[in-house]
């Protein structure tokens, strides 16, 4: 007669459980931690772009006194010119950080929490007949 599984004992199977159990929650960990590494990575590019470019956009604002009387006396492409590039690529900068900024939960690490809850269900449910 073939040895089947269901010969070993419920303590076996309560320990191996208990075992996959630990195993799973130390991936589990391991993987959040990897997650929130990579968002707070991309967020401190996010929150350097909006930083930058909020600076650039409030130099382009300091400048554009000094630009104005320089406007005054005549040469005023040159002067349009330097404003609007400061004030323009500080904007883009701070939308493209903006884009770039992401608050959510670790999405991953969720689902992974939902499959192992439901595989962990599923082995009390059956382990236990």
């Amino acid at each position: 007669m073939a040895k089947h599984r269901f010969e070993e004992s419920s303590a076996d199977l309560a320990a191996d459980i208990v075992e996959s159990a630990q195993q799973l929650v130390r991936l589990e960990i391991a993987l959040a931690k990897q997650e929130v590494k990579e968002l707070a990575q991309r967020n401190g590019i996010a929150i350097g772009l909006i930083a930058g470019g909020g600076f650039f956009a409030m130099l382009g604002l300091l400048i554009a006194v000094p630009v104005l009387i320089i406007v005054a006396t005549g040469t005023w492409i040159a002067a349009l010119v330097w404003v609007l590039l400061y004030v323009v690529g500080g904007g883009l900068a701070i939308l493209i950080g903006k884009s770039r900024l992401k608050l959510k939960p670790p999405e991953r690490t969720i689902a992974s929490l939902k499959e192992t809850r439901a595989w962990l269900v599923s082995q009390l449910t059956t382990n236990g007949k």
